[in-house]
């Protein structure tokens, strides 16, 4: 089996490369990557280490993939991953990455007849349907109620028929635009696809920032001590979301590729779920006590563009077709993230402190 990963040198995609190629030493990985991520050339030397072929390229760009043929199984990891990209400046890279990127995937999986997996978000929900679901504010954290007003919304979080209409992010809007054409391509050309709607996915070898891996981002701002922001919704720290250990997904995809039929043509919600989320404050709280560092926090009050209150992925569906549910809690991924940063310390502080 020859496997390619496209964003195959970043956070993601290079551990899905790893993960697999251990399980699998017969299979041939490719990890396809424009190495545009600050961080992602770090990745090259772990992937050379576990046998993983690299290919400098660019998903933009159709005839990069000239060099590649034979695939038997595409994983989209590719990605402008940032929520807030394209709301200052251009937005070329977000549309021509997140979206045209993906069409050039989709036509070379058609070409050699490979299996398609996509890492799209739970950003494809609709904001405003999503700032009015109804919460309490508990001591520490918002908490879903049970009676909500909208399809697909419970305590337990939100399934798969939760609304899409409405604005979502430029970035949302770029991983929706991708699951429509996948999904013609699947009814039109009768491509095997599968959609994972991630959540926030982390771990080690994330770097971390404001808009993009803000666990990594606040671990990291307590081993090298920092001050940090909580940002929006009154300035607390109680927004919430659930997170999902990256060691996790490797293994769901793992039973996708092993289960495809389980799996084809649908729209799954991938993350920790109830079960697995933490608030800001929470957050603090936990890195505080594996560091043994306490940082200044500042409250802003002010809602950012495009934030949320609270999202939680309801993985019933997924788990139903698996029998999949995370394996790592909250405490663990945080104690994964700082000991990768402490048998890193030296490098990684000018990419995290």
């Amino acid at each position: 089996m020859r496997i390619l990963v496209t964003g195959g040198c970043g956070f993601v995609g290079s551990t899905i490369c790893i993960g697999l190629k251990e399980k699998y030493r017969n299979f041939e990985i490719i990890a396809f990557d424009n190495l545009k991520r600050r961080g992602s050339e770090l990745n090259i030397p772990r992937l050379r280490e576990h046998e993983v072929s690299f290919i400098h390229g660019d998903v933009r760009i159709a005839s990069d993939f000239d060099r590649i043929d034979d695939i038997s199984v595409i994983i989209d990891a590719s990605a402008e991953p940032s929520v807030l990209a394209g709301i200052e400046g251009s937005t070329d890279y977000l549309i021509d990455t997140n979206f045209s990127g993906t069409i050039n995937c989709l036509n070379l999986a058609r070409k050699w007849k490979a299996k398609f997996i996509f890492l799209s978000t739970s950003r494809v929900y609709s904001i405003p349907q999503l700032e009015h679901v109804r919460y309490v504010e508990d001591e520490t954290r918002f908490r879903l109620l049970a009676d909500q007003n909208c399809a697909g919304a419970s305590d337990n979080g939100f399934t798969e028929d939760f609304p899409t209409g409405g604005y979502r992010s430029l970035y949302g809007t770029t991983k929706l635009a991708s699951e429509l054409a996948i999904e013609e391509y699947h009814h039109l050309f009768g491509l095997d696809t599968i959609i994972n709607r991630c959540g926030v996915l982390t771990g080690p070898y994330q770097m971390g920032k404001v808009d993009q891996g803000v666990v990594v981002l606040w671990m990291a701002r307590h081993f090298w001590p920092k001050q940090l922001k909580y940002i929006g919704f009154g300035g607390t720290g109680k927004q919430v979301r659930d997170i999902l250990h990256i060691d996790d997904l490797v293994s769901l995809i793992d039973f996708q590729l092993s289960n495809f039929d389980l799996f084809n043509g649908q729209v799954f919600n991938i993350g920790g779920g109830l079960e697995v989320s933490i608030s800001l404050r929470e957050l603090t709280a936990m890195c505080e006590e594996v560091t043994g560092n306490k940082i200044e926090i500042i409250g802003q009050p002010e809602n950012r563009v495009a934030d949320i209150p609270i999202y939680i992925a309801d993985t019933t569906k997924v788990f139903r077709c698996a029998k999949w549910q995370p394996k790592k809690g909250v405490m663990e991924v945080l104690k994964d993230v700082f000991i990768w940063l402490s048998n890193d310390e030296t490098r990684l502080k000018e990419l995290l402190s």
